[in-house]
């Protein structure tokens, strides 16, 4: 039924359930599962030595978060895909399902933003209007 599965992921405690659904759909349907992590834009005009301090802050932290993804999928026989890309979540939540022609995108109900004690976040409202295939949430 799910042959590419996306899983966005900020380390929140529901994306962190996200990314254990995720890994049980990947095995169940023997699905390539691309893990996903968007970070903030750095400011060009930072100017050194910020701009590089700031960008290996960010890259540091994406990686902490896809490496504790990749050690679920792992746990269950999956070796996923990773992506990491500079920019707004759901922009690149919606980029990404639609280039790799996902099937299923897996994501938490809220994340880490400002306003993560809303109903539904806005990264998420705007990835289920706008998916372009089924979009499982979890909380």
């Amino acid at each position: 039924m799910f042959s590419t599965i996306l899983c966005a992921t900020d380390g929140s405690d529901h994306a962190r359930k996200a990314v254990a659904v995720a890994a049980d759909l990947g095995r169940r349907y023997n699905a390539r599962v691309i893990i996903l992590t968007a970070y903030d834009p750095i400011p060009r005009d930072l100017g050194a030595p910020y701009f590089e301090d700031l960008t290996r802050r960010r890259l540091n932290a994406a990686e902490e978060l896809v490496n504790a993804a990749t050690a679920v999928m792992k746990g269950e026989g999956i070796t996923p895909i990773i992506e990491m890309l500079e920019g707004p979540a759901a922009r690149a939540i919606l980029e990404v399902a639609r280039t790799r022609r996902c099937d299923l995108i897996v994501m938490g109900s809220r994340g880490l933003g400002p306003f993560g004690a809303m109903l539904l976040g806005s990264v998420t409202t705007r990835v289920v209007h706008e998916a372009p295939c089924p979009v499982l949430l979890t909380r």
